[in-house]
């Protein structure tokens, strides 16, 4: 019986393992592609992450004035 709980436990500890590195290596791609966006427009266009940042949070609202409401 103890053996059986001790593979099951490796199994579980493994499949969670592998978990947490896919979401590792998704969110640091992610990291990685904004990185690289921010970067081009900033060298490109002169375009910083706080002016990004702030066209950002007014989305919404440039959104709804695009629509007309």
């Amino acid at each position: 019986m103890n053996i059986l709980l001790l593979i099951a436990a490796i199994v579980v500890a493994w499949l969670v393992f592998n978990a947490l590195l896919k979401i590792l290596k998704v969110g640091l791609s992610t990291a990685a592609t904004i990185a690289i966006i921010l970067i081009i427009l900033q060298f490109t266009f002169g375009i910083n992450p706080q002016k990004l940042w702030n066209e950002i949070l007014t989305l919404p609202e440039n959104i709804s004035h695009l629509f007309g409401k």
